[in-house]
């Protein structure tokens, strides 16, 4: 099963990550923010994961890592 992890506290939540996922499990954390101020993003169901790794791929920031 792959496993996507993100570095909440770098995160400056700018959504591109959202946009890629084919599965649309990455979400926005809106009930959350981060030391910065941001809402960081996250996955929502993990089981769902294929470990494209697009979502990591676009990130500008480099704050999501993804493992299979």
């Amino acid at each position: 099963m792959a496993r996507v992890i993100f570095n909440e506290e770098m995160c400056k939540g700018c959504k591109l990550c959202t946009t890629v996922c084919p599965k649309g499990i990455v979400v926005m954390k809106n009930d959350k923010l981060n030391l910065k101020g941001f809402h960081p993003a996250g996955v929502e169901d993990m089981e769902k994961c294929i470990g494209c790794a697009f979502c990591a791929t676009i990130c500008p920031d480099c704050v999501i890592e993804v493992e299979k």
